[in-house]
């Protein structure tokens, strides 16, 4: 007669031997050494019942086909589907991945002069291009095209969002800015300029005159790469 063999008893973390513990192999040898497995793992901190937060953090991956830009555009929603992901540890891993893209947006930090498109894509793509929504971005630059600041005017759906010229030019007169770059993502993966892009690119680009303060540029970008508007001809 055939009997099912028994499963293996489930053995918490804590229990692990030292060396085998993603926190201890981080302190002995450097964030590193450890699997992506092990760096979420430590993350989500616990799993869940007769789950450890490695076989969480597996879960997780394996929810993103192991692709860690797949994950940041996972949904707090889609992530609580899982067993043991709770609210707190779904937006502790967005909050991760957040934190990631900024962190490769950083160089800007030290290249604060925008000279052509491709400086500002650089920053900009690594914050937009993985985001499953349509987001609009204003940087705001002095006469000599310093980077002032710069700040997220709208976000929207897969194929648009909303921009309102009106918050752009009040904060370019509070930044005191003289020229200003405009930057949004395409979901799909596209570079092609819709009509719409081009109509408020012009929309923001007239009334600019009349504060006398110049669009430098529109960037699109997407995992594939970024698109000029003034490179393309089209301002």
């Amino acid at each position: 007669m055939f009997v099912s063999p028994k499963p293996h008893p489930h053995v918490a973390i804590r229990q692990w031997a030292d060396a085998e513990k993603p926190r201890e192999k981080l302190l002995q040898h450097g964030a590193g050494t450890l699997t992506d497995t092990e760096l979420l793992a430590i993350l989500l901190h616990t799993g869940h019942k007769n789950k450890s937060a490695l076989d969480l953090a597996r879960e997780v991956l394996q929810l993103a086909h192991h692709n860690l830009p797949e994950l940041g555009r996972i949904s707090v929603r889609k992530l609580q589907k899982l067993k043991g992901m709770g609210r707190a540890k779904a937006v502790t891993v967005l909050a991760a991945m957040e934190l990631a893209r900024r962190r490769q947006a950083s160089p800007i930090h030290k290249k604060t002069v925008i000279r052509a498109g491709a400086d500002a894509a650089l920053f900009f793509k690594p914050l937009l291009a993985d985001h499953s929504f349509e987001t609009f971005y204003v940087m705001f630059l002095n006469h000599a095209n310093k980077v002032l600041q710069y700040r997220c005017i709208s976000t929207g759906g897969m194929t648009s969002t909303v921009v309102d010229t009106r918050l752009i030019f009040r904060d370019a007169l509070e930044a005191g800015a003289s020229k200003l770059l405009l930057c949004h993502n395409h979901p799909s993966g596209s570079l092609r300029p819709s009509q719409a892009d081009i109509r408020i690119t012009l929309k923001i680009k007239e009334q600019g005159q009349l504060f006398d303060i110049d669009v430098l540029d529109h960037i699109i970008v997407s995992e594939t790469g970024y698109c000029s508007l003034v490179e393309e001809g089209v301002i």
